[in-house]
């Protein structure tokens, strides 16, 4: 009884942690930010025009409170993403913003467009029932074969798709960059979404392209509203 009372208290510490992060707008501002894109501290700098010096400190209380993360990209090794902590699908809920967005055509972008963009839109493709679009700002001669496979095991069929190049944005089109590189190179609006999904290929191993199919899933999920409304397919 003593060590489930231990463990009861504890868990209200966290929670308690959790909400007084919560408690400032400006955080919440960064958290409902953080539920639909990685950004970088500079671009939470512009997004939410707060001071850096104050950025830094708001991040921080986030952090200590185990609701954000930050990684290096693998891209531009100076640059760093902050993320919401995937690892806790205990607070996701809470910290999922009210939607209040309609599904709009989808495109995926990572440098090769062979892995983890192919991936992407066929896993958006399955959980909404339209068809997304994915593109590479220097495409690789096919689908990497170790995609193919993790897709073949999670019900998906990419065995026909081929590498294509990112030429224009489709009107009205959610981008989506995947890649670290691909989002450093291009110049994004300000719409678009970026997700910090490290590279399969770079690793090889079928259990490398199965961890990145579970990333992006949870991240499709995350961005979805309970109820889809209808969306207009990319041309």
């Amino acid at each position: 009884m003593a060590v489930t009372r231990r463990t009861a208290d504890r868990e209200l510490v966290e929670r308690a942690a959790v909400h007084a992060a919560l408690g400032d707008p400006v955080r919440l501002a960064i958290v409902d930010e953080l539920a639909f894109s990685d950004r970088s501290p500079g671009e939470l700098v512009e997004r939410l025009g707060v001071p850096s010096n104050l950025l830094a400190h708001h991040l921080a209380v986030l952090e200590d409170a185990g609701l954000v993360v930050r990684s290096v990209s693998a891209g531009d090794a100076r640059r760093r993403y902050v993320s919401l902590d995937r690892s806790r699908p205990d607070i996701l809920t809470v910290l999922r913003p009210p939607h209040g967005r309609s599904l709009r055509p989808m495109l995926f972008l990572c440098t090769h467009n062979s892995a983890r963009s192919q991936l992407a839109a066929a896993l958006w493709t399955q959980r909404t029932g339209h068809v997304a679009r994915s593109g590479g700002t220097r495409p690789a001669p096919a689908v990497h074969p170790g995609a193919v496979r993790a897709a073949r095991r999670a019900g998906l069929d990419i065995a026909g798709a081929a590498p294509r190049h990112h030429e224009r944005v489709p009107a009205r089109a959610q981008v989506v960059t995947v890649c670290d590189l691909v989002h450093e190179d291009l110049t994004p609006g300000t719409d678009w979404w970026h997700w910090s999904i490290p590279d399969p290929v770079a690793v090889g191993t079928d259990a490398a392209f199965d961890a990145v199919l579970r990333l992006l899933d949870e991240r499709i999920a995350g961005v979805l509203p309970t109820h889809p409304t209808s969306s207009t397919e990319a041309n």
